[in-house]
This record gives structure tokens, C-alpha cells and sequence, in this order.
């Protein structure tokens, strides 16, 4: 009896550890979603972010002079993702990331919105919880799962396999957005899924011991740790929306071209739409720089711009369309 019964449990366990998730980008049967996909119709607008320590398991431990994270800047998480291992801000240990849009976020059939952070490997994942809000107060965060062995870390450069990750941000590499479906949190109380206007973004923290990170069901999450350095935790490079909400069932056709982009500082905005009615030019913050009402349905407009990063928003009657410019 003991023997049969030993058998049966081995058996089972061999069935747990054959459970596996999405590959890595590239390989039959990833979820993995392009930073140049189409089903991307927008991006997060604005971001506010709360650096977490360098190594919070010994907060003693500084990198060039600061014991939280300190590489990149809030700005590079804003608009659209990019394949540059350099262009995202590190939120280091625990660290949080909220993001807003222009227009709330709806459920549709699929994922809803891909998260991109910058790993430079298929294996050196840096991984993040992610929870959404209607209101920027109540949070629900989506179920999470992680199958990497938690007997022994796996260290600072260790690996982790995108099979073993579920409804973690940070499952695929630099190029490539992890998605997210609001149909799973369908049963949530404290938000509409179908106007989410903020993300939540929360590094795990991959060390197994009482400042570890748990899934869902109770498990630590082994990822990369301790990664005291400037980049450490996961590195946020942008938020990509999939369906959002639109004002009318017979969207507006814009045509317009915003050229150059990137600029010196000259920018040339040419439109033909009768439905726009102002044209707004707003800083990485949100803050209108300039506010253009506009007469006619086709017009050539041009502004000069000091260095930095903006939106300019072509408003209609029922919709926002937005464009991100540099200005170098």
C-alpha cells in the first residue's frame, strides 16, 4: 500500500512540473506582442515613479553614490516602446511605476495592454507585478504565477525561463511587451474593465528570504537578485494599449503628418480633418504648451519647441487622436 502510494505521488509530481506557460519571443506559441506591433493603437501618456533600493535586503549597499535605483528617467517610459536595451527607467527593488493614458483602457477580446521592460536575453528576465485601477485608488492585481525552483537563488545574472512566468511583466526581452487580459479580472470589485485609467508596475523582488516576492498561490518568485547596481530591478520601457475606449462607434479619420520627428526644434504639423477643432501641444508631464484652435479643415501649422519630450493632440469632436515628439 505504501509503495502504490509512494508511486502515485511521484506521478503526480511529475505532472506539476510539466505544467508550463507561453515560450520566449520568437518560438511557436508566445504571447510575446512586437514594440512596432499594430494592435497597438496608444501608449501611457504620463509616469510617476518611486525607486526602490539597489539591494533592499541590505539597504547599506550603495551604487555611484545612492542606494536606490537611479538609471534612466521617468520620461523614457512614456510613448512608445522601442528594441534599445537603454531606453527605460529602473525602478530597483520594489520599486513602483504608475502610468496614466490619454484614454481609458477597455476590455476586448485578447489582451488589453502589453507591459515592456529591457531585457537583453531571452533568460535574464527582471520580472514586475501589475495591477490596473478606474480611479487611481483601488488596485487589483493581476494572478500571477511563477514555476522557477525556489530551493536556491539563482543569483544576480541567473536565468529565468519564460515557460516557468504567467502574468508577470517582464517575460519577454527588450523589443517584445508582455500582455495583459482584463477579462481575468472580470469578477474584481473596486474597478471597471473597461475604463482602467492607471497601471501599477511593482518590481519583484527575486531573493528567498523575508523581503521575497510571492505569486498568487503562495510561491516565491526567483528572479535576478541582488542586483545592487543602478539598473537594478525591473526596468520599465513602456505601456502599450491594445483596445481602449472610444467616444464614438464611427471613429474619425484623421490624416496628418508631424514632421521631423525627431527635431531641433521646428515642427511642421500639417492636417486635412474638418472633425478637428483644436490642436493641443502638452509637456511629458501633461501641461499644455500650446493651445491652437483651428478654422480651417486643412492647414500647415509651425511651432518651435525647446528640447524635450511632447504630445500633440489633435482634438475632435469624439475622439483624441496623440503623436509623441522628441525635440533634442
Amino acid at each position: 500500500m505504501n509503495k502504490y502510494i509512494t508511486i502515485i505521488f511521484v506521478a503526480f509530481l511529475g505532472f506539476s512540473k510539466a505544467q508550463t506557460y507561453a515560450p520566449a519571443a520568437g518560438e511557436t506559441g508566445t504571447t510575446a506582442i512586437a514594440h512596432d506591433s499594430t494592435i497597438i493603437k496608444s501608449w501611457a501618456t504620463h509616469v510617476e515613479i518611486e525607486r526602490g533600493f539597489v539591494n533592499i535586503s541590505d539597504t547599506s549597499v550603495y551604487y555611484q553614490g545612492s542606494n536606490k535605483a537611479t538609471f534612466g528617467a521617468p520620461v523614457d517610459a512614456i510613448g512608445p516602446a522601442s528594441n534599445t536595451s537603454t531606453d527605460a527607467v529602473s525602478l530597483g527593488d520594489s520599486g513602483i511605476a504608475i502610468v496614466t493614458f490619454l484614454t481609458p483602457i477597455m476590455n476586448g477580446t485578447g489582451p488589453d495592454f502589453a507591459v515592456f521592460e529591457n531585457g537583453v536575453t531571452n533568460t535574464f528576465l527582471e520580472l514586475a507585478h501589475v495591477e490596473v485601477s478606474s480611479d487611481g485608488i483601488n488596485y487589483v492585481r493581476f494572478p500571477s504565477h511563477s514555476l522557477t525552483q525556489t530551493n536556491n537563488e539563482i543569483g544576480g545574472f541567473g536565468m529565468v525561463q519564460p515557460t516557468d512566468i504567467h502574468n508577470l511583466a517582464g517575460k519577454y526581452k527588450v523589443g517584445f511587451g508582455t500582455p495583459f487580459d482584463l477579462e481575468e479580472l472580470s469578477d474584481s470589485t473596486g474597478i471597471d474593465i473597461n475604463s482602467i485609467t492607471h497601471i501599477k508596475i511593482i518590481d519583484v523582488v527575486g531573493s528567498l528570504d523575508e523581503h521575497g516576492t510571492h505569486d498568487a498561490q503562495g510561491n516565491l518568485i526567483n528572479d535576478p537578485f541582488p542586483t545592487p547596481f543602478g539598473t537594478g530591478g525591473f526596468d520599465l520601457n513602456a505601456v502599450g494599449v491594445i483596445h481602449e475606449q472610444v467616444l464614438n462607434l464611427n471613429s474619425e479619420n484623421y490624416t496628418y503628418s508631424i514632421y521631423p520627428n525627431p527635431s531641433r526644434g521646428i515642427i511642421n504639423i500639417q492636417f486635412d480633418a474638418p472633425q478637428i477643432k483644436e490642436i493641443r501641444i502638452t509637456n511629458n508631464i501633461g501641461q499644455n504648451v500650446q493651445v491652437i484652435n483651428v478654422n480651417n479643415s486643412k492647414q500647415s501649422i509651425q511651432t518651435n519647441l525647446p528640447k524635450g519630450i511632447y504630445f500633440i493632440q489633435f482634438i475632435g469632436k469624439n475622439s483624441i487622436h496623440s503623436e509623441k515628439i522628441v525635440v533634442k
